[in-house]
């Protein structure tokens, strides 16, 4: 009995050993893939760097602007020559009513297919004119953008001059908050409310992707005897700020003076 017991034990041992030992062998070719780990591949050292994506916008939008432009020119051409139909269809109808064949009616109706021919041709050439305003415009921008991105970085406390624009690099912290100092200045000195246009972000902003939240923008020219007293109030107190002369496509609207640090584009 006992040695039926043990041989019992024995097989079952023996069985799982055997099975054990397949199970095994199955996983040998698991494990050797496992270990071999993929080869990584070295990001090439000439990789072309990604497209600015406001750039690539900008190119978008001449490109279509240039499309628009094309099929105006198109439709400029059709337009110009239904113009020159409608006056030989005039001169016919003067020596027609001359004549006596048409009635005065029909010779005003031919006179006033001209007329019509005519304003469609002035306005698809005012069309063409704003598509070529579109593109001068982007093409600014980008130029002022380069310019703005090649000038050198202002010092804290540094001052900077040129001819389109004043920008003071104030030392001292700057929030919207601390407003009220400056609307308090303004009101003491010229006895009238500060003229603010935009207090944080506005619309325009917006439209041009600007980070404008922690500044505004007074209604001032920096050569007037307003402006050139609220840059000096603010230079005293250290309060940084953009002063524009003139308009920049993409920056600056018309001259005013923007309080705060300048509105990074995102």
């Amino acid at each position: 009995m006992k040695e039926r017991v043990c041989e019992s034990i024995l097989a079952r041992g023996l069985g799982s050993s055997v099975l054990l030992f397949f199970l095994l062998l199955l996983m040998v070719p698991v494990i050797t893939a496992a270990q071999k780990k993929p080869a990584v591949s070295k990001p090439r050292a000439n990789q072309p760097k990604p497209v600015d994506e406001l750039a690539k916008l900008r190119e978008e939008f001449i490109k279509a602007t240039n499309d628009y432009k094309g099929n105006l020119e198109k439709l400029l051409a059709i337009h110009e020559k239904n113009v020159r139909r409608a006056e030989d269809r005039v001169t016919q109808s003067r020596e027609l009513f001359r004549q006596g064949l048409i009635s005065k009616n029909q010779f005003e109706a031919s006179e006033r297919a001209v007329a019509e021919a005519k304003d469609k041709v002035t306005e698809v050439n005012q069309r063409i004119a704003g598509a070529d305003t579109q593109i001068a415009d982007t093409l600014l921008e980008a130029e002022a953008e380069t310019r703005l991105a090649k000038s050198k970085p202002v010092p804290k406390g540094g001052l900077v001059k040129t001819a389109s624009y004043i920008r003071y690099n104030g030392s001292a912290f700057w929030a919207l908050s601390d407003a009220w100092k400056v609307q308090r200045f303004f009101l003491d000195a010229f006895k009238k409310p500060l003229p603010i246009a935009v207090f944080g972000q506005g619309a325009i902003h917006d439209r041009w992707r600007l980070d404008h939240h922690n500044a505004m923008d007074v209604s001032l020219h920096p050569d007037g005897p307003e402006g050139q007293a609220l840059m000096t109030f603010l230079h005293n107190n250290g309060i940084p700020f953009l002063a524009f002369r003139e308009a920049i496509p993409g920056t600056a609207t018309g001259p005013h003076i923007h309080i705060g640090r300048p509105s990074h584009r995102y």
